[in-house]
């Protein structure tokens, strides 16, 4: 079930108008060593789960090829909203661009292990003790969920603690903000890939009146017409965070069909409140000096406009590494310019910001 009905990209207006190993797999046999040297360790990919709040969750730990003994890097990967699973898609939208398994298949590259899994209400993992009562569930489950795979990834064997990673991708980075000021030792670096940078229902309202203003554009509304329903929508927002009840009458349909998931569902409205009650640029200013931060921020990113990037990145001064990234004609899932959104694969420069930002962990 889907708990926090949000798609990656917005729904178009116009239309709407109308802790166990249970597997292993390795990338290829050991190699030889030369004389005098530790045997190298194959790479391998393993379907590893562990429990939290009576739940077994479910993942993939990536670990690339190295000397026997030696110790890697590591990094947490984190989905983004909805049920997006450990590769970064969400089947009931029928979303397959495998964002966190193509970050992972980065990383491994440079010699650092990753771990993704699937969280509530996604992929094998599915609702776990939540299934009975999926309207029970809130932000700080999914963060307790994310701080047991953290410690989870610490426990294995090659591990170097000291070089323990989050990385989130979409609302998986405010969670990053929040597991990093939650779990011990604190992670050497966080990596914010295209993140939440405001107040869950602040993000909606945006994301709402650049439909409206769209709708208003193509001749769909009238101005007027647009103006009523982008108040609306603020009334209503209001009304959903004081909580009163929601009322939508004057609202075009598909003006309410975008903000129900939010703000009419019985089902997501504690998580929704829970959600909405973190201010992530609050979160961000909480990381221990010296941290190794990325952000980035696509320009044809329409859930995470450049417009509204400033105060996260402003509230992560006394942070290091390579901090704002901005990646020309990147979208929300990391693909450039003419890239369908089901394309597995990443922009380069994508690619190029994640190695600036892991490049002192690589073997």
């Amino acid at each position: 079930m889907r708990v926090l009905r949000r798609t990656v990209y917005l729904v178009a207006l116009t239309a709407a108008l109308s802790a166990s190993v249970t597997g292993c797999s390795s990338s290829g046999p050991s190699g030889a060593s030369t004389p005098g040297s530790s045997p190298q360790v194959a790479a391998a990919s393993r379907q590893v789960s562990f429990s939290v709040s009576g739940t077994t969750t479910y993942g993939t730990l990536d670990i690339p090829a190295h000397r026997a003994g030696q110790h890697l890097a590591a990094a947490l990967l984190l989905a983004g909203s909805g049920p997006t699973d450990r590769n970064g898609d969400d089947a009931a939208a029928n979303l397959e661009p495998h964002t966190l398994q193509l970050i992972a298949g980065v990383l491994a590259k440079m010699g650092i292990m990753s771990l993704r899994f699937d969280k509530y209400f996604s992929g094998q993992t599915g609702g776990g003790a939540f299934a009975s009562d999926p309207g029970s569930i809130t932000l700080a489950d999914y963060i307790s969920q994310a701080d047991a795979g953290y410690a989870f990834l610490g426990r294995q064997p090659p591990v170097d603690t000291k070089k323990l990673l989050v990385a989130g991708h979409s609302e998986g980075g405010m969670y990053a903000l929040l597991v990093a000021g939650s779990v011990s030792p604190r992670p050497a670096g966080v990596a914010l890939i295209e993140p939440q940078d405001e107040r869950l229902l602040s993000l909606i309202q945006l994301q709402t009146d650049e439909q409206i203003d769209a709708a208003v554009s193509q001749g769909t509304f009238t101005a007027a017409v647009g103006r009523r329903n982008a108040a609306g929508v603020q009334q209503a927002i209001a009304a959903f965070r004081a909580g009163q009840p929601v009322n939508t009458s004057g609202l075009a349909a598909g003006v309410v069909q975008l903000i129900a998931p939010e703000l009419l569902s019985t089902a997501n409205a504690r998580y929704v409140r829970s959600d909405d009650a973190v201010y992530p640029p609050s979160v961000a200013a909480k990381l221990p000096h010296g941290t190794r931060v990325l952000v980035t921020d696509g320009t044809a990113d329409t859930n995470v406009p450049l417009s509204t990037i400033k105060p996260l990145v402003s509230a992560l001064a006394g942070t290091s590494g390579p901090g704002l990234r901005v990646l020309a004609g990147v979208d929300h899932l990391l693909h450039g310019p003419g890239v369908a959104e089901n394309d597995q694969v990443l922009a380069p420069s994508a690619v190029t910001a994640l190695q600036a930002w892991a490049q002192p962990y690589a073997l």
